[in-house]
């Protein structure tokens, strides 16, 4: 088993450790935060509590001298014998717990998340500059996470580069999605300890049409030989608004066709565990009997913590992509011609 060493600390000085039975701590790339649920039993003699544990206190989780959490607690259960359990998630749950209204205009997507952060107190560390000047995008009702995603979504459509959200030591990040190369090895017979696989092409399309400028004047298409030869033709059609260039145009359908022409496959592993393995982390994996073998993305990472051990139970994936969220033409500010 995978060696624990774990330290916890409440209140920002109060070590609460002894009292630790378990912890697990997860993430999924559907959620911009991480979460710690711990186990704890909150007695010495069986009939108070050791610790007086308070919602909205600061909880931080260390193994092996590192620290690999840091967040606020948010729920907190207790029985007549003391086993008690609480959940912390680290400071992006913000960004799921206020819903704004606001119009942006001619801003980049990095200037949107430091304002928010800025309005709503969220502490942030690297927000890397995602290049691309947003013109108009109208936000109505949406959690501080949705405007973040349309944004970036919006960058992602115009410029094919992609920029995700995460969290480090507390505070909000925003790095560019450039492809890593898999540091960490995941073997059967090594570390493995169950492993499964599926693979659909339910999704796939191979070949897109998109339609812009004026009176659709504008068409570009694009297709995937090989997958189409393989799985015959399936094709996405997408609408850009009138004011979009022959250029803009033609760099949608390539970018299209790359997020489209793809097969949907979900690896799940139990391992043993590796705290530097989280959701958005490149792993290179070998398990001859499921087919996993390969360069993967983390989509979703659950370590669990007890007895001393530290067990991970991971879902790869080839890709690594935002949430689906869709915009409309009115968010774009974008108004239909009378005819």
């Amino acid at each position: 088993m995978s060696e624990a060493r774990l330290k916890v600390i409440y209140d920002n000085d109060l070590e609460i450790t002894p009292l630790v039975i378990s912890a697990d701590l997860s993430g999924h790339s559907e959620k911009p935060n991480r979460q710690l649920s711990l186990t704890l039993k909150n007695t010495i003699d069986g009939h108070k509590q050791a610790v007086s544990i308070a919602k909205g206190k600061r909880i931080e989780f260390r193994n092996n001298n590192t620290v690999r959490f840091i967040g606020v607690i948010f729920s907190t259960d207790i029985n007549e014998k003391g086993d008690m359990q609480i959940t912390a998630y680290d400071e992006n749950i913000y960004l799921l717990k206020s819903v704004e209204t606001r119009k942006f205009s001619k801003v980049k997507a990095s200037d949107i998340a430091r304002r928010l952060c800025a309005d709503f107190g969220i502490e942030y560390g690297q927000i890397a500059d995602t290049g691309y000047v947003i013109p108009t995008l109208i936000c109505r009702e949406k959690t501080l996470y949705e405007i973040l995603l349309m944004a970036l979504t919006l960058t992602r459509k115009q410029t094919g580069k992609r920029f995700f959200i995460w969290s480090k030591n507390g505070r909000l990040m925003i790095t560019s999605g450039v492809e890593q190369k898999a540091q960490y090895l995941i073997e059967a017979g090594t570390n493995i300890i169950s492993a499964s696989y599926s693979e659909s092409i339910e999704e796939t399309k191979t070949r897109v049409k998109v339609i812009g400028g004026k009176d659709g004047k504008f068409v570009a298409t694009a297709k995937d030989s090989a997958l189409e030869k393989q799985y015959g033709i399936m094709q996405a059609v997408e609408k850009m608004d009138e004011d979009a260039t022959k250029s803009q145009v033609e760099q949608r359908a390539k970018t299209l066709l790359k997020e489209r022409a793809v097969i949907d496959d979900q690896a799940t592993v139990t391992a043993l565990g590796i705290d530097e393995i989280i959701t958005g982390t490149a792993v290179y994996v070998r398990e001859p009997m499921t087919g996993i073998i390969g360069g993967y993305y983390v989509t979703s990472d659950s370590h669990t913590y007890q007895n001393g051990s530290h067990m991970m139970t991971l879902e790869l994936s080839h890709t690594y992509d935002l949430p689906t969220i869709e915009i409309s033409k009115e968010e774009l500010g974008i108004v239909d011609k009378p005819k």
